[in-house]
């Protein structure tokens, strides 16, 4: 059984980066099937794909352009884990922050991802 375990701050200052790990469990993070995703759901608003990572031979990552270059995933093997970073938060990133396995061909087809972690609750204020 795959599982999904989040860890993260819950409350981020503006203008300072957040930083959020899925440790994944059950499955490895380097299988060339799946990808790894982080998505948001901004309070009252629908699911944003923020970023993927995805494995064949080599370690590759996509992010949507609307986050203007503030997205970072990086993985560590070793703990099978990846890791979101969005700079230069401002309260506008305050939302629920999803990590998930996806499998297919787009990244905002919710119905490609199997496994998603509980999510973490990010609020961005001084």
């Amino acid at each position: 059984q795959v599982q999904l375990q989040q860890s993260g701050p819950g409350l981020v200052k503006p203008s300072q980066t957040l930083s959020l790990t899925c440790t994944v469990s059950g499955g490895s993070i380097t299988t060339n099937v799946y990808f790894w995703s982080w998505i948001r759901q901004p309070p009252g608003k629908g699911r944003e794909w923020m970023g993927a990572m995805s494995y064949s031979g080599n370690t590759y990552t996509y992010y949507n352009s609307s986050f203007k270059s503030r997205t970072s995933i990086s993985r560590d093997t070793t703990k099978n884990q990846f890791t979101l970073q969005l700079s230069s938060v401002t309260p506008e990133d305050t939302a629920v922050y999803y990590c998930a396995r996806g499998r297919g061909s787009r990244w905002d087809d919710w119905s490609a991802y199997d496994y998603w972690g509980p999510g973490t609750q990010v609020t961005v204020s001084s």
